[in-house]
């Protein structure tokens, strides 16, 4: 028996049930009493929807699942950011579906919700997907509308990209299934084809309030703009239908008759499980983050038949690269090594540290990933880069350059999990949000931050001490430990996965044991893309 193991593996466990409780608590959305109430319509919920609509026992991925938690605690709270993300599979095709969370304030646009809707037709565009929006929303958050209606990032550019998706051929269906007021109105009419519910579906402009408050006309929504109104009059829907299960069967026929379209040309072959128990991982991953662990303990127990081949294995040994399969699907995958490694010169390099041999060895191998249509996935516990006299004068900055550039115009898909540390410089270099991976996601382990949270705490206890002295006002050791354990309370909150999941820095959290499972399916969106972009990474330090 394996003490260490153990005590990692229950660690582990005890990370991943406070994950899944989490995750229950998310999947309540308003709360049981609204959902009893929506229901009372004759309503299925946003997930109910999505359950009904993609095929039975498919695979799934739920995009921001954490969006708003622990924001707008002043308004309530927005679960989920009040809408529900799922890439998943209809009639064999895999689709984005956006279905509002009309139990979360009716479905109302907080900031987080604009944000992300925009990252689901991101996650469209890149991928050439079909998307479906399932509409029940009340229209923008008035108390917070300036910080939703009027940037480039806000509300209106998803209406911006409802026009450029149509143009790229990407197929949008919508079903009005809810309100849908104000501005909201143009997202399902701009879709190809818009469907909408009898009694419970309505579409316009401006509600019967603010109709009698402009113009002084009396008139009730349902007139105003139901389901017979726009698919009678109007001429505004395409489609009416009595209930949600009948407007949703018919989305399924749609997608029953969408014809073929061009794929990436990825390699894949029939897909084999690890030969080593992926269950290990449990066990394997240090409690204690600051403890060394061989990375290749991690890979083996993720890639198909655990066959794995290094690329320059003896060089630049902190930053794992070399190719596999996961799922059949062929990768090349750039991990951080978290165990010290002694080079050939006899210098000892510190695990999770990127140094300069490392930072050249992946941008060689992220060209050559390029050059031969390998998507790349990152395996993510860095510190960052080294620092010091002795690497900056090596060129330490040159060669992260090197790296950062390689991977930043890389086309082809990049693919993100961060399993422990992703701190400054290191993130990026590993591809994190602002570099474009088509999925990123964090393990329970994670964490994410400019720096860790010990050397972050430090660094700013000096800053306040040294302001403090400076205006000749001492502090004793008392008053700085307390300080200290202040800063660094706050510093670890931000420092957590869900912190991040939150604001959308990462699309999900995930059980270590779904990678495999999570790659793949992005692997086979991403497949859906013809890479239509020739490799050119610019100018280069040397």
């Amino acid at each position: 028996m394996n003490l260490e193991f153990n005590k990692n593996e229950d660690s582990s466990k005890q990370l991943n049930f406070q994950l899944q409780q989490r995750l229950k608590r998310v999947q309540l959305g308003g709360g049981e009493k609204r959902i009893a109430a929506h229901k009372s319509k004759g309503k299925l919920t946003a997930r109910e929807r999505i359950d009904y609509l993609l095929d039975k026992d498919s695979e799934t991925i739920e995009i921001g699942a954490f969006a708003g938690e622990g924001m707008y605690p002043e308004e309530g709270g927005c679960p989920s950011g009040g809408v529900v993300v799922v890439v998943g599979w209809v009639q064999g095709r895999q689709c984005v579906v956006v279905a509002n969370d009309a139990t979360v304030k009716a479905g109302a646009w907080f900031p987080i919700t604009a944000k992300k809707n925009l990252r689901a037709q991101e996650i469209s565009i890149e991928n050439k997907l079909p998307i479906i929006y399932l509409v029940d929303s009340a229209g923008v958050y008035l108390p917070m509308q300036d910080e939703i209606f009027p940037d480039k990032e806000h509300f209106g550019r998803i209406f911006r990209n409802n026009a450029v998706m149509s143009s790229m051929g990407i197929v949008q269906l919508a079903a009005i299934m809810g309100p849908c007021v104000a501005g909201g109105a143009y997202l399902p009419i701009m879709s190809d084809e818009a469907m909408i519910v009898d009694g419970t579906g309505s579409v316009f402009l401006a509600g019967s309030y603010l109709v009698k408050s402009a113009i002084g006309e009396s008139i009730d929504n349902e007139t105003l703009g139901g389901a017979t109104t726009h698919s009678e009059i109007s001429g505004v829907t395409d489609y009416k239908f009595a209930n949600d299960e009948e407007c949703l069967d018919h989305i399924r026929n749609i997608f029953d008759k969408l014809g073929g379209q061009a794929t990436a040309g990825f390699s894949r072959k029939a897909a084999a499980p690890p030969k080593e128990n992926p269950q290990e991982i449990l066990g394997l991953l240090p409690a204690d983050r600051a403890k060394p662990y061989d990375m290749m303990d991690i890979i083996n127990r993720l890639v198909d038949n655990s066959e794995f081949e290094p690329y320059k294995d003896l060089y630049g040994q902190t930053l794992i690269c070399g190719l596999a399969r996961i799922d059949g699907w062929a990768v090349g995958i750039v991990a951080n090594q978290r165990k010290i490694v002694k080079t050939k010169k006899g210098a000892m390099q510190m695990g999770g540290v990127i140094y300069s041999d490392s930072a050249d060895k992946a941008a060689r191998f992220i060209m050559n990933c390029n050059q031969k249509k390998i998507p790349l996935v990152f395996l993510h516990d860095v510190s960052g880069f080294m620092v010091g006299s002795q690497s900056e004068h090596g060129g330490i900055i040159k060669d992260g350059a090197k790296m950062v550039n390689a991977m930043s115009n890389s086309v082809v898909p990049k693919f993100s999990v961060i399993i422990g540390n992703s701190y400054g410089a290191g993130n990026y270099a590993m591809c994190g949000k602002a570099y474009d991976p088509r999925l990123i996601v964090a393990w329970p382990t994670a964490q994410l931050a400019v720096m860790s949270g010990a050397a972050a705490a430090n660094t700013l206890l000096q800053i306040q001490v040294a302001s403090l002295k400076a205006k000749c006002e001492e502090i004793t050791p008392e008053a700085e430990k307390e300080l200290l354990d202040r800063i660094k309370a706050r510093y670890d909150e931000q420092l957590s996965p869900y912190y991040a999941a939150a604001r959308l820095w990462v699309d999900a959290i995930i059980d270590p044991l779904e990678t495999r499972k999570v790659i793949s399916q992005g692997i086979s969106m991403a497949n859906h893309a013809p890479i239509e972009k020739a490799y050119n990474v610019g100018v280069i330090q040397v």
